[in-house]
């Protein structure tokens, strides 16, 4: 190891160790970040009908009482291109336009099966932003609710460190 390289890098380490403390005391949760808000307003009410259409609640909590919505919305304004939030703003539109005209009431004032014909009607739709919206969400929300808490603990069963050792066993 290069002597300037290591005089460097002890500095740094004793320059963080020093600055940590008063770094991490001073957060507060009006210093973090605030969540962005969704791409437009009154989105996350609707998506979470969309979602808790998906995947309603059962025996098992539903995609929205598990706040799938949130994660679905946070996904496409952070992770996916503009022409996927496109599609997703476009999409919330267009679940309202379909089911005013299947149904005659907003999507969110729909029954259960009334959202179900909704989301079947746009999944076959000549539309692409519909079908790209359904397909999209559905994606997402099938990823968010198997990768949540609760699926992953109660379901799943999921061990974070599987193949614990018993290093003390009588051998036959």
């Amino acid at each position: 190891m290069k002597r300037r390289s290591a005089i460097k890098n002890l500095s740094m380490a004793v320059g963080v160790a020093i600055a940590w403390p008063s770094w991490a005391q001073a957060w507060t949760p009006e210093s973090l970040p605030q969540t962005a808000q969704p791409i437009f307003s009154g989105s996350l009410d609707l998506l979470g009908e969309v979602v808790e259409t998906i995947i309603p609640e059962s025996s098992t909590p539903g995609a929205k009482s598990l706040k799938v919505h949130v994660l679905v919305d946070r996904m496409i304004r952070d992770c996916y291109a503009p022409e996927a939030q496109q599609t997703y703003a476009q999409g919330l539109n267009l679940c309202n336009d379909f089911s005013e005209k299947m149904n005659q009431k907003p999507f969110s004032q729909a029954s259960k099966t009334e959202r179900e014909k909704v989301l079947k009607e746009m999944s076959v739709s000549d539309n692409p932003v519909a079908k790209g919206f359904v397909t999209l969400v559905k994606n997402l929300t099938i990823r968010g609710y198997m990768n949540s808490e609760y699926v992953m603990t109660n379901i799943l069963h999921f061990n974070m460190a599987p193949g614990y050792y018993h290093g003390c066993v009588p051998v036959k």
